[in-house]
C-alpha cells in the first residue's frame, strides 16, 4: 500500500516541475530570440535548432515510455484475471489485487509519461538561466 501511496505524489511532483519549468525556457528562449535581432550568430542559431529538434525527441520518448508501462499494466491486469478465474476460492484477496492494480496503472502510465518532459524542461531551463 505505501507504494500506491508514492505513485500520485510523484506525478504531481513531475506535472508541478514541468509547470514551473516550460514557461521558463519559453521566456528564455523568447528573449533569446529578442536579444540575437534579425541575423543570429551561430551560437544562438544551435539553440533554435535544438529548441525544434529537442521537442519530437521528448515527446518520442515520452510516449514509448507510456506504451511500455501501459503493455506491462495489461499484461499484469491479465495475469490478475487468469489468478482469479483459476482459484475462485481466493477471488477476494485476488479482486483486491486487482483494484489496487487499476488504480495505480493510471498514475504509472502517466507518471511515466512526465518523467523524460519533466527532465527535458527542467534541464533547458537550468541550461538557459546560466548561459548568458
Amino acid at each position: 500500500m505505501p507504494r500506491s501511496r508514492r505513485r500520485p505524489a510523484a506525478v504531481t511532483r513531475h506535472a508541478a516541475g514541468l509547470a514551473l519549468a516550460a514557461p521558463q525556457v519559453i521566456a528564455l528562449r523568447a528573449a533569446r530570440m529578442l536579444q540575437s535581432g534579425p541575423v543570429p550568430d551561430a551560437r544562438d542559431r544551435r539553440e533554435f535548432a535544438r529548441m525544434v529538434a529537442e521537442k519530437p525527441a521528448a515527446f518520442a520518448e515520452a510516449w514509448m515510455a507510456m506504451v511500455t508501462r501501459a503493455v506491462l499494466a495489461q499484461q499484469a491486469f491479465a495475469w490478475s484475471c487468469a489468478a482469479m478465474a483459476w482459484s475462485p476460492w481466493n477471488w477476494p484477496s485476488l479482486a483486491r489485487r486487482l483494484r489496487r492494480q487499476r488504480d495505480g496503472a493510471l498514475a504509472d502510465v502517466l507518471g511515466q509519461g512526465l518523467r523524460p518532459l519533466h527532465r527535458t524542461a527542467r534541464a533547458n531551463a537550468r541550461r538557459l538561466r546560466r548561459a548568458r
